[in-house]
């Protein structure tokens, strides 16, 4: 059998325009291999949830407090043309008054706690919350309804508990001096869909209603309140030592340090966007506000930020071997491409199953040095140069550091990155700009 001659294909191996050519294909069919990075780091994001709301589930899941709200029946009469009888009748229809507290006190210390399901970390946590609320007087002439229709004796206060799961002892309600035993469920769900309620027969000429509660309650994540009150105030204490506040309101004082965090807030019901007494139905969770206890660190979204990256780091190595190539005559194998862009692939698998063992950066750190590594010996093998294999190293430490400062940055990342490149484009003009692209011959 006669040998393959591969001069020729030397030859076009050493044609810089085609090389560049051979490179640019080579970029391309990397990003199959980082697009598989990215699907595995969104899988792991889903395992991580799926985790979370199995955890949450037996637990109890977040939990958003409402209330407590009073509710008094009534009957609506009204007349009505019945086209069967050809007669106007009277019809008498069961409808709910619902009305708010003017003062709305909420206290509440949260104890947190991590719960481990394999390599995943889920915070739950245990509160005491406390509820203390003032109803001044029964607004019941905003109505409009004579005072003979509405039902007094079947009055009941709500109280809003989105996971019942969460309660931990028997829950009884103040009111002005009598004291009542919670029922689970709710009589409507008007305003509140989830919840507890107790009958409370009031007068028609009432005045002053003093309602106060207890609550022993567990949840995850979130810890949320609505502000029903005329002016609702909430304090929370709490040993989570990264709090995210969220929801509708911000704390009007706030102070968080190792030991956790204590936050206030104030609320008037000029803030939201519903009244203080209204019939029918009504969304008022939307209003809600309070703290979440995620974990801190995301490392799947920090991966994420990484990969984004990913590119940059394929296409500036690429160049560095490439010029490599273009000012010290060597030739390197497209072959001896693809093995480097794999390493360069490769670095983001080894951070992501790293940083799901040990903390983040020091996962980023380890997998950076394994790949600069690794790339150093075989490019100081393929280039034949200790000197220009420190180098190719050097310049990926650099690379590597830069993404790194980026991924620490919240606010200043796009400008600082913005910079970076443009200073590598700048150092890439400066390196070439005694390149005589029109005659360049290997091997002179």
């Amino acid at each position: 059998m006669k040998p393959i001659n591969f001069r020729p294909m030397k030859e076009l191996f050493q044609n810089v325009f085609f090389k560049m050519f051979v490179i640019l294909v080579l970029i391309l069919l990397l990003i199959i291999p980082t697009v598989m990075v990215q699907e595995l780091i969104d899988e792991r994001t889903q395992r991580q949830q799926e985790v979370v709301n199995e955890v949450s589930s037996k637990h109890a899941l977040s939990q958003t407090v409402a209330g407590p709200i009073l509710t008094i029946p009534y009957r609506l009469r009204r007349n009505v043309y019945n086209k069967a009888t050809g007669k106007t009748e009277m019809i008498s229809e069961q409808r709910m008054f619902h009305i708010l507290p003017d003062e709305l006190k909420i206290n509440g210390n949260v104890h947190s706690e991590s719960r481990k399901r394999g390599l995943f970390e889920v915070i739950v946590y245990q509160s005491d919350v406390n509820i203390a609320s003032t109803f001044k007087s029964l607004p019941l002439e905003k109505l409009n309804v004579p005072i003979d229709q509405f039902d007094f004796d079947k009055a009941f206060l709500t109280l809003g508990i989105s996971d019942l799961k969460g309660l931990s002892e028997q829950v009884r309600i103040q009111v002005n001096d009598s004291s009542f035993t919670c029922n689970p469920g709710v009589l409507t769900d008007e305003v509140i869909s989830s919840g507890l309620h107790v009958n409370v027969p009031i007068k028609e000429d009432q005045g002053l209603l003093r309602v106060s509660c207890k609550l022993d309650l567990k949840g995850s994540q979130q810890l949320m309140f609505v502000p029903i009150g005329k002016e609702t105030t909430v304090e929370l204490h709490s040993d989570w030592k990264d709090p995210s506040f969220s929801g509708e309101f911000i704390p009007h004082t706030r102070s968080v340090n190792e030991k956790g965090f204590d936050a206030r807030w104030k609320v008037l019901n000029l803030n939201r966007n519903f009244p203080q007494e209204w019939s029918g139905s009504r969304n008022i969770e939307q209003s809600a506000f309070g703290v979440e206890m995620n974990m801190p660190v995301d490392v799947y979204q920090k991966a994420t930020r990484v990969t984004k990256y990913a590119m940059l780091f394929i296409v500036l190595t690429f160049l560095v071997f490439f010029f490599v190539e273009v000012i010290n005559r060597i030739l390197i194998h497209p072959i001896q491409y693809i093995l480097v862009g794999i390493a360069l692939i490769l670095f983001y698998v080894l951070m992501l199953a790293l940083s799901e063992q040990i903390y983040f950066n020091a996962a980023y750190l380890l997998a950076s040095f394994m790949t600069i590594g690794l790339i150093y010996f075989y490019a100081r093998t393929i280039l034949g140069s200790q000197k220009l294999g420190l180098l190719t190293a050097a310049i990926l430490l650099i690379m590597y550091l830069f993404i790194f400062v980026i991924i620490q940055m919240q606010d200043y990342a796009l400008l600082f990155g913005s910079f970076g490149v443009f200073l590598i484009l700048g150092v890439t003009m400066y390196f070439s700009r005694q390149v005589d692209w029109f005659d360049l011959k290997k091997g002179e």
